[in-house]
């Protein structure tokens, strides 16, 4: 009955599409088990949470919320512990504290989590030392292991995927819900990390909320709302194998939910308006984003809205702005501007790491701390000038001491990128790099929600 309903929600039209960075596939009937398998499998994540999402989505699209959206470039099943799993959540915790205390704003809080494990490549294949394989396309479809049988793709590791994603989602469930993300604990939260500036300022901001939430208590404050965070899943809809297998008919509403995600986005390689990846997801009701990059123009921007949103629905349309820090001030505002005059509804995110990136003279492939921060102050002044809203972040991060992106006040060098380099495909900023970058962002939105309440004082 379900693929039925699926079927007649046209939830299929994609496969006469041209369907870009899939992989091929050698076993078509081991690929059909797999995902004959995944159609019978629970699903991830309910309709009912993407509907809550989008309607918080909505708020930061109207500069009521801000949207804070972080993980893994590229989840790795082996990295899928409780301690890899925690420290991400801590970190996304403490980023979500400095936003909402520094600018007063409430924070809704994305992982690139449980589900990250697809990623868009340049090449289909790759060459070494004179031998070429199938390049690695991310631990859901084959191994970054260079021999010929790790890299063959795999359709069993779909359901790998699923059964890591049913597992990280689990831990996240508890460690939000449990009482690890009771906003009394802020000071535990960064316990185990070592002392630098970035560390000492978050400790400060944590003795302040301490003190409000003291008086609270003396005054006779309820703090239910304290205790728990919402923290919502997010990932590339790359596979559409993996994302056609995990969609489901809501009981409540009869509609088609991808439920292996409660966000999902399209990005930059895949989001051509007669595309598969376009077509899949304009049938499926989460909320979606789209990546833009600096070849993006305001009538691409306005078509993808009316293929996805045709009703105009506040909270289901993000734009992802990557345009690079040498760009955003120059490529994004005519897009902004003819979205904003085309009466479109879209919730705008920065994600400043993609478009900065390069490979340092020792080999690696890296972006600049401070490079990255340019841009997110390039997407400010953009929104700024043009009186629209500035509606969130979408980083690259985790919550290790990794040295994969040069500067922070630790000072990363050339050399010391060798120190603990452990991405498989993109760097992510460290622990501290991410508090940094909060502090930063912080302070951005804390001037446009004051020059905003300014504006209102004057019309008033």
């Amino acid at each position: 009955m379900t693929e039925a309903a699926l079927a007649a929600a046209g939830v299929d039209s994609y496969l006469s599409k041209e369907a870009r960075q899939q992989p091929q596939w050698p076993d078509t009937a081991a690929l059909r088990r797999a995902t004959d398998r995944l159609t019978q499998v629970p699903p991830l994540v309910f309709a009912g949470e993407a509907d809550r999402l989008r309607a918080q989505l909505a708020a930061a699209s109207r500069g009521e919320a801000f949207v804070l959206q972080g993980g893994d470039c590229a989840e790795i099943f082996a990295e899928a512990t409780a301690d890899r799993i925690r420290n991400k959540i801590k970190t996304i915790l403490q980023m979500a504290v400095i936003l909402t205390y520094g600018a007063s704003t409430p924070v809704v809080k994305i992982g690139r989590m449980a589900g990250q494990y697809a990623k868009p490549r340049s090449s289909d294949t790759e060459t070494r030392d004179g031998v070429t394989l199938p390049v690695y396309r991310g631990d859901i479809v084959n191994s970054s292991g260079f021999t010929e049988e790790e890299r063959v793709p795999n359709p069993e590791r779909l359901l790998d995927a699923y059964h890591v994603s049913a597992s990280t989602l689990n831990l996240i469930r508890a460690f939000t819900q449990g009482g690890f993300a009771d906003l009394r604990r802020v000071h535990q939260w960064n316990k185990g990390f070592a002392a630098n500036p970035a560390y000492a300022k978050y400790e400060q901001f944590a003795k302040e909320i301490d003190r409000a939430v003291r008086f609270m208590a003396a005054a006779g404050g309820d703090f239910d709302a304290l205790k728990t965070v919402e923290l919502f899943s997010s990932h590339e809809a790359l596979l559409l194998d993996y994302e056609r297998s995990l969609t489901r008919i809501d009981s409540r509403s009869g509609l088609a939910y991808d439920c292996s995600a409660h966000f999902l986005w399209i990005g930059e390689r895949t989001r051509q308006l007669d595309g598969a990846h376009v077509e899949f997801l304009s049938k499926v009701h989460n909320p979606l984003a789209v990546k833009l990059g600096p070849t993006a123009t305001a009538a691409d921007a306005v078509a993808l809205a009316e293929r996805l949103n045709p009703d105009n629905v506040a909270g289901r349309l993000t734009f992802v702005a990557r345009m690079g820090a040498d760009k955003v001030r120059d490529a994004l505002p005519s897009i902004v501007e003819g979205v904003r005059d085309s009466g479109v509804t879209v919730t705008w995110l920065t994600d400043p790491m993609h478009g900065n990136t390069f490979t340092s003279d020792s080999g690696y492939k890296t972006r600049k701390f401070d490079t990255i921060l340019d841009e997110v102050t390039g997407f400010f002044e953009v929104h700024e000038a043009l009186g629209t809203v500035p509606g969130g972040l979408h980083v690259e991060l985790t919550g290790d001491d990794v040295t994969e992106v040069l500067g922070g006040t630790e000072r990363i060098d050339d050399e010391g990128l060798a120190r603990r380099y452990e991405t498989k495909v993109d760097p992510r900023l460290n622990h501290q790099q991410s508090l940094e970058m909060a502090f930063l962002v912080a302070d951005l939105l804390a001037r446009h929600n004051a020059r905003k309440s300014q504006d209102v004082d004057e019309l008033a």
